[in-house]
């Protein structure tokens, strides 16, 4: 691991500015209105010499932040809302899902980043989700046994309790059998 890149923090000549001089800047990089060279004069006119392309690198990396935090927003606003409308979906299927989408787009849009990565690390991304897909199969495949115990329960009484009515008891049983398939589908959605 010694012969491996390390990231390092970004260190800008705006990291070093004062808390209301950066809350300036970032005022004026919202204004449509000021070029990055029109920002860099200001603050350098306020005492700290700060150039074009420093507040340009800022603007980039400020962006960049609020763009992950808006996305963010966006897929858990929708995330809520499929959860609204779909209230039979196992959770561990949505952190499968939102980790499977994090994973893509970490891959997608790595540079040689990507390469850097620990192959453990990689490893052990990929077996917690696979991990999270065997759960729930199993999930479901135990809670299949469920209803069919409680299906053969239920239909062990009925037969003790109609045993003088082989018509009824059939008529129940298929009722039964129905509605137990009809919960068992709801796993297939």
């Amino acid at each position: 691991m010694g012969d491996q890149r390390e990231r390092n923090r970004i260190k800008s000549r705006v990291d070093e500015l004062p808390d209301d001089i950066r809350a300036k800047l970032d005022a004026m990089l919202a204004d449509v209105n000021y070029t990055y060279q029109d920002i860099a004069d200001a603050i350098t006119a306020m005492g700290y010499e700060i150039s074009r392309s420093a507040v340009g690198r800022y603007a980039m990396r400020h962006n960049s932040a609020a763009r992950r935090l808006k996305e963010a927003s966006e897929q858990t606003t929708a995330l809520l809302q499929f959860i609204r409308e779909n209230q039979d979906v196992e959770s561990t299927e949505l952190a499968s899902a939102i980790m499977i989408d994090g994973l893509t787009r970490r891959i997608a849009t790595a540079d040689e980043d990507f390469d850097a990565m620990p192959l453990d690390k990689a490893g052990r991304l990929l077996v917690q989700l696979q991990r999270s897909t065997i759960y729930k199969e199993r999930w479901r495949k135990e809670r299949l046994a469920a209803i069919e115990a409680v299906e053969r329960n239920v239909k062990a009484r009925m037969r003790q309790a109609v045993q003088g009515d082989p018509d009824l008891l059939a008529r129940l049983q298929k009722l039964v059998s129905d509605a137990a398939a009809e919960e068992a589908g709801r796993d297939e959605v």
